[in-house]
């Protein structure tokens, strides 16, 4: 009963950062907007933007949260996903679940593995950078995060990288978005079903918005 109830609570916390975690890809996206805006008002409302939130004690402590969230969710995924394969034996790899449903849905922790990487390599190349290492600063004196965002963005490999961990956070929103919900208990006949489309809509909207940015920078930067 113990062992079942830590299971539950295990769900339910992955289930809560998820949300959060996706909360914070709305609010990301719209700051990273503002880099399709033309260069020179690009990089100075970015890097005014970036300074903003840099300064602020309530966006730091967001910004803790989010770590935290991070860890919490990923040690969670981990756990849960080895519990499961443990308990379904040697035949759960052979099954025929395929039938009853998508293979994102069961590939959850390949794709959280690639967006883990990914989110690795990206605080190293801009968060820590911004945050511990010495910059350029732009005509308003801000750390000109924008010119390491771009000159990151002209390597095409780099927009690959980028491509390929979107692509693989769509689809883990795909599946996590509903599931949060279901996990929660926010699972009922007359709203199910609304959840799943704008979960969908959620997914394919964070995936193009993010896509967009790294493509746009680059083929602009080519010209």
């Amino acid at each position: 009963m113990i062992f079942n109830k830590n299971t539950l609570t295990r769900k339910n916390l992955m289930a809560l950062t998820g949300l959060f975690l996706s909360f914070f890809l709305i609010i990301h996206l719209a700051g990273n907007l503002q880099l399709l805006l033309p260069a020179e008002e690009a990089q100075l409302q970015y890097n005014s933007y970036s300074r903003l939130l840099g300064g602020n004690i309530f966006v730091k402590f967001v910004a803790y949260v989010l770590y935290a969230c991070i860890i919490v969710h990923t040690i969670d995924a981990i756990y849960l996903g080895i519990k499961s394969k443990r308990a379904n034996g040697p035949s759960y790899a052979r099954d025929r679940r395929g039938r009853a449903s998508k293979w994102y849905s069961r590939h959850m922790m390949a794709l959280g593995i690639i967006i883990f990487v990914f989110l690795v390599i990206h605080f190293k190349d801009f968060w820590y950078s911004y945050k511990f290492g010495e910059m350029p600063l732009d005509i308003n004196g801000n750390k000109d995060l924008y010119t390491l965002v771009v000159v990151a963005f002209q390597e095409l490999w780099y927009v690959i990288l980028y491509i390929v961990a979107i692509i693989a956070l769509g689809y883990h929103l795909l599946h996590g978005v509903f599931s949060a919900h279901r996990t929660l208990g926010l699972y009922h006949p007359l709203y199910t079903k609304i959840v799943k489309i704008l979960g969908i809509i959620f997914a394919v909207v964070m995936t193009f918005g993010y896509i967009l940015i790294p493509v746009y920078i680059y083929l602009t930067q080519q010209l």
